[in-house]
């Protein structure tokens, strides 16, 4: 009978053993899931945003229009252009913000495509500043919030 306990136990421990796998793979498919998600998304939103740059770069202004705006990402002064008062490149994150959100259109984007279209996805602590800057703008009904973690041009 000690052969039939020991082969109970064999078999309890293969079970826990199974079950603690099957458990880290649950939560490993669950976090591949949600990251593939998040490049779907930002996929999308970059042929998206690709796309309406595209236009405006193929559609000039009619004559007597007023100038359009170039998003920021475009702009030779939107990286770390100091200018005369010694003014730093996160002195303009809020026009920048506006700059990009015009030039994009009626797309929803999130901070991180903002950020990377703005060159400041380099580290989480310059994405914060940039979602917070977002949050600030909707607080003043400046832009919009179109869904969890979702920015938008406020139409005019």
């Amino acid at each position: 009978m000690v052969s039939g306990a020991r082969a109970e136990h064999n078999i309890e421990v293969t079970a826990e053993s199974l079950q603690e796998d099957l458990d880290r793979l649950q939560t490993q498919k669950q976090a591949l899931e949600r990251e593939l998600a998040a490049v779907v998304a930002h996929l999308d939103s970059v042929q998206r945003a690709l796309g309406a740059l595209r236009v405006l770069m193929r559609d000039p202004a009619p004559a007597g229009a007023a100038e359009p705006q170039q998003a920021p990402a475009l702009r030779a002064d939107a990286p770390a252009d100091a200018g005369t008062d010694g003014q730093k490149k996160y002195g303009r994150l809020t026009e920048q913000i506006l700059d990009y959100l015009a030039a994009v259109g009626d797309v929803d984007v999130r901070a991180r495509e903002v950020a990377a279209a703005l060159g400041r996805d380099t580290d989480s602590g310059s994405i914060n500043a940039v979602r917070s800057t977002l949050d600030r703008l909707v607080g003043t009904s400046r832009i919009r919030r179109s869904g969890r973690g979702l920015y938008r041009a406020k139409r005019s």
